[in-house]
């Protein structure tokens, strides 16, 4: 539901107050925001604005003689209506340009990305690598290694090698091989590895299957070497946990713990990841948002990167609800648009 619209002095100060508690981590006094308004209201007057948006849930008092803090609805309205058009520096765009573009394999360049989210917002950074289940085949090789054994080598459209060594009830030659890798990437390039299993299982029920060699072995290989189910979990890069140990706003030990066990176990966070994420774009959840109590004073910054117009991963930053909202959304957006355009890109 659609926030109320407050009016101009209303968003102003809540601008303010948010912006100085982002700062330095105290309760906002009206003073302090009278000394930046720029219509020179008195203190007197700020202290009402505040004790209505105080009312209308925005703001909180942590302590009788205390100046204002942020609610998660009052962090909810700073993003949604008062950080439009945040843009990531100049310097900051070299910086991500540089770690995607550095020589390495795509997961080195994914984990040099969770490095550079975590250092660019001090908050902890992490980049969920491609589910295998969505790769899209671009090329893939067979190669004999005697006696039944079979290497196949895999090449999604994002760039990730996928290797598999498995055994064969019958013996192939090296051309019989090479033969069936052309023809499974002549028929099914650009398709996902669960969507050229299920084709080739359908194949499986014509009746020149068992009289065409090529089509044969194509579906004995593929159904083989193309069962994403057997592939290992997802990959999870995660850097800057030590960073939510040095934030003043978590002071609880079993608040830490219980997000040190979600970044540890990589299931877990691929769940937590999996309730929050849009799939459409970038999204905000903050504090008691989370359908995760563990997250209850938290928040996350996240995007999907794309090969097309698949989502292939998710990258972004979770750090205390007390964030530098504009830097961490610019950067999360930019990087997500940029990774995707490269992973898009045909091979050249």
């Amino acid at each position: 539901m659609a926030e109320p619209e407050l009016d101009r002095r209303d968003r102003e100060v809540l601008r303010e107050v948010i912006r100085s508690f982002i700062e330095s981590g105290e309760p906002v006094g009206s003073r302090t925001v009278s000394k930046v308004y720029p219509e020179g209201l008195s203190a007197a007057s700020i202290r009402n604005i505040k004790a209505d948006l105080e009312e209308a849930g925005y703001l909180r008092q942590p302590h009788t003689s205390a100046g204002r803090v942020p609610t998660d609805r009052g962090y909810r309205y700073y993003v949604d209506s008062l950080l439009a058009g945040a843009e990531l520096p100049r310097s900051d765009r070299d910086k991500v340009a540089e770690a995607i573009h550095r020589p390495g394999s795509l997961p080195e360049a994914l984990e040099e990305i969770s490095r550079l989210l975590s250092r660019l917002t001090h908050q902890v950074g992490f980049v969920v690598c491609p589910d295998h289940t969505k790769a899209i085949l671009r090329h893939i090789e067979f190669v004999s290694l005697g006696a039944h054994r079979i290497l196949a080598i895999l090449v999604d459209r994002a760039g990730v090698i996928h290797n598999r060594v498995a055994e064969t009830s019958e013996e192939f030659t090296q051309e019989d091989l090479d033969r069936t890798s052309r023809y499974l990437v002549a028929e099914y390039q650009g398709k996902t590895l669960p969507e050229i299993r299920e084709a080739l299982l359908e194949k499986m029920k014509e009746e020149k299957a068992a009289f065409d060699g090529l089509l044969a072995r194509a579906i004995t290989l593929g159904t083989q070497f193309l069962d994403s189910r057997e592939e290992a979990g997802t990959q999870v890069y995660v850097q800057g946990r030590s960073n939510i140990l040095q934030q003043p706003d978590v002071a609880d030990i079993e608040e830490m713990r219980r997000i040190f066990e979600a970044f540890e176990a990589r299931g877990k966070l691929v769940k937590i990841l999996d309730e929050v994420v849009d799939s459409d774009g970038l999204r905000v959840v903050i504090g008691s948002e989370h359908p995760n109590p563990a997250l209850a004073h938290f928040s996350l910054v996240t995007s999907p990167y794309r090969v097309g117009d698949r989502p292939a991963g998710v990258l972004g930053v979770l750090g205390p609800t007390r964030m530098e909202y504009a830097r961490a959304i610019a950067l999360v957006d930019y990087i997500s648009k940029l990774l995707s355009k490269i992973l898009t890109a045909p091979p050249t």
